[in-house]
C-alpha cells in the first residue's frame, strides 16, 4: 500500500539530536575525547572571560564548532554556520538544542579571536597528546621530524617594495601590476595583505610563493603529532624549528628520523648536543652520520617509518582545509596549524581505539 506524502513541518518532535545520531558513528568517540580535553581546560577559559557582563559563546561550543570545521573541510565560518542552522549532527556535536538559536558569523569570529589570545589551541593540542600518552599510543624513543610549506591568504600582486606608495591602481579589485623584471626579495619587499608571509620555495624548479613553514614532530609507533608549530619561510626556517620540537621533548636518549634537507653538519651536531641521536637521510657525498649511526637496524627502520609523516601534512592540507590558509598573521596561522594538528591526533586515535 502507497503511503500518504503528508507534510509534518508543523508538528513537534519529541527526539532529540542525541537519539538521531547512530551509536557507532566516528565522531562520538572524538566527542569523548574532546570533552574530556575541554573539562579539564575549563580552569583556562574562566581566566580569559570576564565575571561580569552579557554572557558570550561558550567557549566549549566554539571549540567544538572549530574542530568539525577541520573535519569536515568546511571553507569558511559563514559556511560553519549556516551548516549548524539544518545539520543535526553538527548541532549534536557543538551542543546545540534542536531550538537553539545559530549565531551571526561575525559574532562567532570576534568570539574566536579571544580564545586566539587565550592560546587555547596549544593547551586542547597539549591535552590530546596527553590523552594519546595516557593510552599508551606514543612511541617515547623514536621521532621524525618534517615541514611543509603553507600558502599564504595573499597574492603576488600584494607583495610590493617597502616603504613605497606607488601610484593609485586603475581598478581597486583586482589592479594592473607589471613586476616582471623586477628584482623582488623579503629584504626589499613586503605582503601588504599578510605581512609576516615570507616569498618562499621548497625546491629548485618550483615557483615561489608568499607562504609560511609548518613544522611537526611525530612519533614513529603511530604516526601521532606530538609537538607542532609555524614559522617565517626563510632557508633555515625547517631547521631551526625542528631544533625547538626536539628540545621540547623530555631529556632522554631518542632517535629523530628526517630527510635530506635536514643533513647538515649543524644539524647533526645540534641533535647530538640534545642527546637525539639522527636519523637523517644522507645526502651525496656527505658525511655528516658515519657506520656508527647508519650501521644499526633502527636506522633502517628510521628511514621507512618517517615516510608516515607525508601522511600527515596530506591529511591537513586535503581534509583540515591548510592547502591555501584561510587566515592572516603568524599567530592565526600557528592556532590553525595546531588545531588541525589535534584532529588529526583525534581520528587517529579514534581509529586505534576502535581497532584495540
Amino acid at each position: 500500500m502507497r503511503g500518504d506524502d503528508e507534510q509534518s513541518g508543523h508538528l513537534f518532535s519529541y527526539l532529540s539530536p542525541e537519539q538521531r545520531v547512530p551509536v557507532d558513528h566516528p565522531l562520538r568517540t572524538i566527542r569523548t575525547m574532546t570533552d574530556d580535553a575541554l573539562r579539564r581546560l575549563s580552569p583556562r577559559f574562566e581566566a580569559i572571560y570576564a565575571t561580569t557582563g552579557r554572557p558570550s559563546i561558550p567557549p566549549e561550543h566554539l571549540l567544538r564548532a572549530l574542530l568539525l570545521q577541520v573535519l569536515y573541510s568546511v571553507r569558511s565560518e559563514r559556511m560553519l554556520m549556516e551548516q549548524l542552522q539544518y545539520n543535526l549532527l553538527f548541532r549534536w556535536f557543538v551542543g546545540l538544542g534542536m531550538d537553539d538559536a545559530v549565531w551571526a558569523p561575525t559574532t562567532f569570529s570576534k568570539n574566536r579571536d579571544r580564545l586566539l589570545e587565550g592560546d587555547i589551541a596549544r593547551a586542547f593540542f597539549e591535552d590530546v597528546v596527553t590523552q594519546a600518552r595516557g593510552r599508551r599510543l606514543l612511541s617515547a624513543e623514536h621521532f621524525t621530524i618534517d615541514g611543509t610549506l603553507l600558502e599564504a591568504w595573499a597574492g603576488q600582486k600584494s607583495f610590493k617594495r617597502k616603504g613605497s606608495t606607488g601610484k593609485p591602481p586603475d581598478d581597486p579589485g583586482n589592479p594592473t601590476v607589471n613586476f616582471h623584471g623586477e628584482r623582488r626579495s623579503n629584504q626589499t619587499h613586503q605582503s601588504t595583505t599578510d605581512p609576516d608571509s615570507r616569498l618562499f620555495k621548497k625546491a629548485k624548479g618550483h615557483e615561489a610563493k608568499l607562504a609560511y613553514l609548518g613544522e611537526v614532530l611525530m612519533e614513529n609507533r603511530h604516526g601521532l603529532v606530538v609537538d607542532a608549530c609555524v614559522v617565517p619561510a626563510t632557508g633555515t626556517g625547517e631547521r631551526e624549528a625542528a631544533t625547538s620540537l626536539v628540545a621540547g621533548l623530555p631529556h632522554r636518549r631518542v632517535t629523530i628520523g628526517g630527510d635530506k634537507g635536514y643533513d647538515t653538519h649543524g644539524f647533526v651536531a645540534t641533535l647530538r648536543a640534545l642527546a637525539a641521536t639522527p636519523h637523517l637521510a644522507q645526502k651525496k657525498n656527505r658525511r655528516t652520520l658515519d657506520g656508527r649511526t647508519t650501521r644499526h637496524p633502527g636506522y633502517a627502520i628510521s628511514q621507512r617509518a618517517r615516510k608516515r609523516i607525508e601522511e600527515v601534512f596530506g591529511w591537513m592540507k586535503t581534509v583540515g582545509g591548510l592547502r591555501k590558509l584561510r587566515h592572516r598573521g603568524g599567530g592565526r596561522v600557528n592556532w590553525q596549524f595546531l588545531l588541525a594538528a589535534a584532529a588529526y591526533n583525534l581520528v587517529r586515535m579514534r581509529t586505534l581505539v576502535a581497532t584495540a
